[in-house]
C-alpha cells in the first residue's frame, strides 16, 4: 500500500530546484552576503514555489541560541496560583508580550519550595536567558537563585539582594509623589503602614520616600509596621486596626502596596471612618483591583509596558556580551476617591 502521508519539504528539495546545494540553500536563506543576487533569488523563488519552511528552532541552534526566554514566578511556598499578587500577572504579561516583540519565545515557570526550584535553562539548552519575578518573602527561592553557576543569563524583579541583577520601579519618587499628593489635599497626619525591614526591598524604598517628603513639609514620618508571613491585604487590615486602637491621631495613609492599602481601606470603613473626608488613603503599584474598590484607591502606578521591555532589554544585553540597559521604571499618580478632590 503507498504511503499517502504528505511529502516534507526539505532545503534539498529546494537546492535540487534551484539547481543549487544543500549549503547554498541555507546560506542564501540565512541573508549571507557571500551569495549571489541572481543565486538568492533562484533560491528564494524554488523555496516559495514548493511551500519550503525554514525550521527557526534548527537554525538558532546552529547559531547556539534557542530563541527562548524562562520567565520563573516566584510564589509563596504551597501558594495557591489564583491567590497570586495580581502585580505579578501583570508584570507576567508584559514580559512576555516584551519578548514576543524582539522576536522570542517565553517559558513560564511556577516555583514555589526546593522540590521544584529550577534555574538551569541556559545550561540544558531550554532557553537562552532567564526573568524571576515574584515575591522576596520567599527567601530559599531567591536563595537559590542568588547561587546559579556564574556566567547564567539572568535577570529579575526587585529582589531582596543589591548583588542580583534587578530591575525596579522608581520607588522612592513614586513615594514622594504619593505623600506630597496627600499633602497638597490638606492631610497632615499621615502614617505610612509598611515595613522597613522586609526582603521587599522596595518598602524600604518607598518608606524613604515618604518619609523625605514629610520631612520636607516639616512634619514628622511614621510608620506602623505589618505583620510579617500574612497575606497582604490582611497584613494592612491588621496594622489599620492597631493604628486605630493606638489612639495616634492621623489623617492619611500610605501604603507599600494596593493590597496593603485595600487591607486599611476595608478596616477604616468597618470602624465608621470617612474615605476621604476623614481620612485619605493611597497606595502603589497600579492593580486593577483598586479600580474597583470602594471608594476607588488611589495609587502610584508603575508603567508595566516599560518594565517588561527593561527586563527583557537588559537580558538580551546580557545574552549579547552588551551593556545593560537602565533599570528604574517611571511611575505615574493615579487619582482616584480616595483621596479629596
Amino acid at each position: 500500500m503507498p504511503d499517502k502521508r504528505p511529502h516534507r519539504v526539505t532545503s534539498f528539495d529546494v537546492a535540487e530546484a534551484a539547481g543549487v546545494s544543500q549549503s547554498t540553500v541555507s546560506r542564501a536563506l540565512a541573508g549571507d552576503t557571500s551569495i549571489s543576487e541572481p543565486t538568492r533569488k533562484r533560491v528564494i523563488e524554488a523555496a516559495a514555489r514548493l511551500n519550503y519552511q525554514v525550521d527557526e528552532n534548527a537554525a538558532r541552534l546552529r547559531r547556539g541560541r534557542t530563541g527562548t526566554l524562562a520567565l520563573v514566578m516566584i510564589c509563596r511556598p504551597g501558594q495557591d496560583r489564583k491567590d497570586l499578587n495580581p502585580f505579578y500577572f501583570a508584570l507576567l504579561g508584559s514580559t512576555c508580550a516584551a519578548a514576543s516583540a524582539r522576536g522570542y519565545e517565553v517559558l513560564v515557570a511556577f516555583q514555589d519550595s526546593p522540590e521544584n526550584f529550577w534555574g538551569h535553562y541556559q545550561e540544558r539548552r531550554k532557553a537562552d536567558g532567564m526573568v524571576v519575578i515574584g515575591t522576596s518573602e520567599n527567601t530559599a527561592a531567591w536563595d537559590y537563585f542568588g547561587k546559579l553557576p556564574e556566567g547564567t543569563n539572568w535577570v529579575c524583579w526587585g529582589a531582596p539582594s543589591e548583588e542580583f541583577p534587578w530591575v525596579r520601579s522608581d520607588n522612592q519618587a513614586g513615594a514622594m509623589l504619593a505623600t506630597r499628593h496627600m499633602l497638597v489635599r490638606g492631610y497632615r497626619s499621615i502614617v505610612c503602614i509598611g515595613s522597613e525591614t522586609s526582603p521587599q526591598r522596595q518598602f524600604k524604598e518607598r518608606f524613604d520616600g515618604y518619609a523625605a517628603a514629610m520631612q520636607d513639609a516639616g512634619l514628622e514620618p511614621f510608620l506602623q509596621r505589618i505583620e510579617r508571613g500574612l497575606p497582604r491585604e490582611e497584613q494592612g487590615r491588621r496594622a489599620a486596626a492597631a493604628l486605630i486602637e493606638s489612639g495616634r491621631p492621623f489623617d492619611g495613609i500610605f501604603g507599600v502596596s494596593d493590597e496593603i492599602a485595600l487591607g486599611a481601606l476595608k478596616e477604616l470603613t468597618s470602624r465608621g471612618f470617612r474615605v476621604p473626608e476623614d481620612v485619605g488613603v493611597v497606595g502603589f503599584d497600579g492593580v486593577r483591583a483598586g479600580a474597583w474598590s470602594i471608594p476607588p484607591l488611589t495609587t502610584v502606578e508603575s508603567d508595566f509596558e516599560v518594565a517588561g521591555s527593561l527586563l527583557v532589554d537588559r537580558l538580551i544585553a546580557m545574552i549579547g556580551g552588551q551593556e545593560p540597559s537602565s533599570r528604574r521604571v517611571p511611575v505615574r499618580l493615579v487619582v482616584r476617591g480616595s483621596t479629596r478632590a
